[in-house]
């Protein structure tokens, strides 16, 4: 092998030949610049590569070329300039390292902002989901639900018609519903002591009641763009039916039992704040913020008359034993009595304290009926002579409820104080007081029809036992303040409404 030739031999590698010369040296270089080997120095190695024979050459490997240490600095100039080239090296590398950086940076920004869009997407997503649930929730009551045909305008009172509905003047009330208004308190006073302090066949026990779970709750009976269950009534004759006025400008009926919506009542141009159930009929009366009341048929859901007996919003709503009368009372310190067939204002009464009226009961009887004052006074009022005739101070704030019991012997009336008082209307005095946790939000108080049971609804929901006035259950299922709760007959069942836009039920599974 040439040593000239060493260099062009392949990388690391170096050829060999075998030759059939004699050596006297174990090493020795020939005439032509090859160097020779003794056989028995390569033999061995090459042995195991004989494959290779066959061309008369072999591949031997060799260390790699190691690139030489440069030379240490040896003067002050050599080591500024290595010391030089090792600064620019690390701010090259730092300049680097900091567009990698900024690169890095605007890659998360852009993976952010696509991160919070898709999260608005989503949340968009997921409430037009939560509509479209909530719409299909209020088809499935709503499917029996007749188309209303066209009807005759609604009639009002002459004097609301030719006033545009201010400044209605009262006709009086005429010896001839005097004498209708005092034959109908015999009778139910008559009939009252005929039953005495019996209890109804099939009402609930205690205990019973003390086992209620909901058996119901039904989100979509009114519009979930407004939420909010304002009033309740149940139908006196069929205790199926219920009546409930929302936020949304509208009163609903409802079939517990079918599950569907009988109807929905809309001519408010504001929300429904009371309603009541026609006792005899299968109409409804509703009261507004919007100064008006409206007696409605239900089977038509539409309006049959509208009374415009107040300047204010209405606050207050009663219907007189007879089924004929609606006492009414309003921001407008005006208590009123009128003829819900003919749509006649008959009195119209200020209250004497120049405050605004919250709210309006009649006695069982029906010739008294007392109202709750904004400076938290409860007064109880003559029916005929027009006057007031007791008063029941005690209450802190303006008051939100009151209840006449069955036997007509008690009063129930709440405030915005956390408190219920009963209140004895032989003696005319404050006989308890039901006092509940501070900051507690009373909506309203309802007996039921035998006197037994009284319920609140507020905070939550309550059922006292009366006489012992024992609490006897709470229903804590609502997520929002109750705003009314009734009594179905003989208490086997119990209704709630609530800001949470729900009818629950309570019952015995």
């Amino acid at each position: 092998m040439n040593n000239t030739q060493v260099s062009n031999a392949t990388a690391y590698k170096l050829q060999c030949k075998i030759v059939a010369s004699f050596l006297n040296s174990e090493r020795q270089t020939n005439s032509s610049g090859y160097t020779q080997f003794k056989k028995r120095n390569i033999k061995q190695p090459l042995y195991a590569r004989r494959s290779e024979a066959r061309s008369g050459l072999w591949t031997v490997d060799a260390p790699a070329i190691v690139k030489p240490k440069p030379p240490s600095a040896t003067s002050i100039p050599a080591i500024l300039k290595s010391m030089q080239d090792e600064w620019d090296a690390l701010m090259l590398h730092a300049f680097t390292q900091r567009q990698q950086l900024q690169t890095a940076r605007q890659e998360l920004s852009h993976a952010l902002y696509q991160h919070d869009a898709a999260c608005r997407v989503i949340a968009r997503l997921t409430k037009e989901v939560t509509a479209a649930r909530e719409a299909l929730a209020t088809l499935k009551p709503q499917a029996g639900l007749a188309t209303p045909q066209p009807q005759p305008q609604p009639l009002e009172g002459a004097a609301a018609a030719a006033g545009g509905g201010t400044g209605v003047t009262p006709v009086g009330m005429s010896a001839e519903v005097v004498a209708r208004l005092q034959e109908r308190a015999t009778a139910l006073t008559q009939e009252r002591k005929r039953r005495g302090r019996s209890v109804p066949e099939g009402l609930v026990t205690p205990d019973q009641l003390r086992a209620f779970l909901v058996l119901a709750s039904h989100p979509g009976l009114h519009s979930a763009s407004v939420p909010g269950i304002l009033a309740l009534d149940i139908n006196p004759s069929d205790h199926s039916k219920l009546l409930t006025g929302g936020n949304d400008k509208n009163a609903t009926v409802f079939n517990k039992d079918t599950e569907q919506v009988v109807a929905i009542l809309k001519g408010h141009t504001k929300k429904v704040t009371r309603v009541l159930y026609h006792p005899d009929e299968d109409t409804v009366i509703t009261a507004s913020p919007d100064h008006t009341i409206r007696v409605w048929n239900v089977p038509t859901s539409q309006t049959t008359v509208i009374l415009r007996s107040h300047e204010g919003p209405v606050t207050g709503l009663s219907l007189h034993p007879t089924g004929d009368y609606v006492l009414s009372t309003s921001t407008d310190q005006h208590w009123a009595f009128s003829d819900i067939r003919t749509g006649a204002l008959l009195t119209k009464v200020t209250d004497s304290s120049a405050v605004s009226l919250t709210t309006a009961q009649f006695h069982p009887d029906g010739l008294i009926f007392g109202t709750g004052t904004e400076n938290s006074q409860v007064k109880i009022w003559d029916l005929k002579e027009q006057s007031n005739v007791a008063n029941f101070p005690g209450h802190i704030g303006p008051i939100t409820s009151i209840s006449f019991s069955e036997n007509g012997y008690y009063l129930a009336t709440a405030a915005e104080d956390a408190c219920v008082k009963l209140w004895d209307l032989r003696k005319l005095k404050n006989f308890k007081t039901i006092q509940l946790e501070e900051g507690y939000s009373i909506k309203e108080v309802s007996f039921d029809q035998s006197g037994t049971y009284l319920a609140v609804a507020g905070s939550d929901v309550r059922v006292y036992l009366c006489r012992q006035w024992q609490e006897l259950k709470v229903f804590n299922e609502h997520t929002a303040s109750a705003t009314g709760v009734r009594f179905g007959r003989n208490a086997h069942y119990i209704a709630s409404t609530s800001m949470d836009r729900t009818l629950k039920l309570y019952g015995i599974e």
